[in-house]
């Protein structure tokens, strides 16, 4: 059997991205709320602030997920929905009741939750005090750790600290074409990222010393991976290097975030790159950053197919060939890449890998039978899962998997137009519709994958 008994099938959300209620209950707005309320900032105009009205209809969508049979559902916490000031500790009681009913619908149905306490709602309140460029702002995540673990560490057995470090300090801070929309210097971008790493330090050590059952804790980066073209001794090492040490691509190179937690150092090379705009770092510092963690999460949503090279290159990036087939959303399908993504986390970090976020934006509709026939989805999980399954066979321990997205969601700076989910949205009604994807998954899981 490829997949182990235990095998974890899933799906993902985030809490900006399907929640609504936006100021419901005492929750105060986050950077994504007063982002989307800047004009041109967002593709479509829209905002978070109904999206999939989760916050109301979970219960709807729990049933939803029984009845695609998922083992485990992945979803953020909302940091300004919980302390919504972020920087002062003040619980605001309604924010967290609302995650325990959550949980405990999930648990009731037999599900089991993996919570990320950091997909990209900051609170504005926080922001308005530096963000993460505050020196303070690791003890104002830790303090957010802390009570959450609290509250909900007798239920919650499975912790992501922060998703996608890479987009909410690239993106947010160095890019700005997500929150908080800032285009800092290259010093500052490291500078927060430093401090990114010091609040996940922080909270690891708060999710030890307060769960109630015991805890795997870990961080998801997303990692864009590099793969060879063909599989020549030369390529694959010239992929692998590719993949962690391209510099050119700043704190984008997974291995600026992901080396110090797991080694507890940034990699010498990237120091070298960086020069005087590298971050200033103590040993207690880089000690705090990596205790240890129990698996290695990975999003994956493309990679790129590189071949060795004569030094001092060491590798050269092929171009995808005329008419390569993308996502709705540009992306390239790179299946085989998804291979060597769980290869080189595992045999660099040496952890078992956790697929934490793995799909595609499809052009999805409802047709005239009344049915999702979302066929390119399909065949996007059946390449992926079955790379996936080249993996496991080849002795590299994955421990699961979750298709981002549940549902269909509000996706960042484009709004409503790129459709993710296993189902169908209509945010206009708020009707659910299960597409075909999610009928084909709950085969899978039900068949624990021996029917790819």
């Amino acid at each position: 059997m490829p997949f182990k008994t235990d095998f974890i099938w899933g799906a993902a959300s985030s809490s900006y991205q399907v929640e609504g209620g936006a100021y419901d209950d005492g929750k105060k707005a986050s950077i994504w709320d007063v982002l989307c309320a800047q004009p041109g900032r967002i593709k479509d105009g829209s905002s978070g602030e109904i999206a999939c009205d989760h916050y109301h209809r979970y219960t709807e969508d729990v049933a939803l997920m029984r009845q695609i049979g998922l083992k485990a559902y992945r979803f953020s916490l909302s940091w300004p929905r919980i302390i919504p000031n972020g920087h002062d500790g003040i619980v605001n009681e309604k924010g967290l009741a609302f995650y325990d009913r959550l949980i405990d619908s999930l648990l009731e149905k037999g599900i089991e939750p993996y919570v990320t306490l950091y997909h990209w709602d900051m609170p504005h309140e926080a922001q308005l005090r530096g963000g993460w460029l505050n020196p303070e702002f690791p003890r104002w995540f830790e303090r957010y750790a802390k009570t959450v673990t609290a509250r909900f560490g007798d239920r919650v057995k499975n912790w992501i600290t922060i998703n996608e470090p890479q987009c909410a300090i690239g993106l947010g801070l160095e890019v700005g074409n997500h929150a908080p929309g800032l285009k800092l210097p290259m010093a500052e971008v490291l500078l927060a990222g430093h401090h990114l790493l010091l609040a996940h330090g922080r909270a690891v050590a708060a999710l030890r010393a307060h769960a109630k059952a015991k805890s795997s804790i870990s961080f998801a980066p997303v990692g864009t991976v590099c793969y060879p073209v063909e599989e020549t001794a030369e390529n694959i090492q010239a992929a692998r290097a590719a993949t962690f040490e391209d510099w050119n691509r700043g704190c984008w190179a997974p291995a600026w975030f992901s080396d110090p937690v797991f080694f507890g150092r940034y990699p010498e090379g990237a120091l070298k790159r960086f020069g005087k705009d590298a971050p200033a770092f103590t040993a207690e510092e880089m000690r705090l950053i990596s205790q240890p963690l129990d698996v290695c999460s990975i999003n994956f949503y493309q990679g790129y197919p590189v071949r060795a090279a004569e030094l001092p290159a060491r590798w050269v990036q092929e171009p995808h060939p005329a008419g390569h087939a993308h996502t709705a959303f540009g992306w390239p399908v790179t299946p085989s890449a998804f291979y060597w993504l769980a290869r080189f986390y595992h045999e660099r970090y040496q952890k078992p890998v956790l697929i934490t976020e793995n799909g595609l934006s499809n052009t999805d509709w409802i047709g005239c039978d009344g049915r999702v026939q979302d066929t390119a989805r399909i065949d996007f999980l059946r390449r992926h899962l079955r790379e996936l399954e080249r993996a496991v066979n080849d002795g590299i321990p994955v421990n699961g998997y979750f298709h981002w997205a549940l549902t269909d969601n509000f996706e960042w700076a484009e709004g409503y137009q790129q459709r993710f989910g296993l189902i169908h949205v209509d945010f206009q009604t708020q009707k659910r519709t299960l597409k075909q994807s999610a009928y084909w998954y709950k085969e899978v899981i039900h068949a624990n994958g021996e029917n790819l």
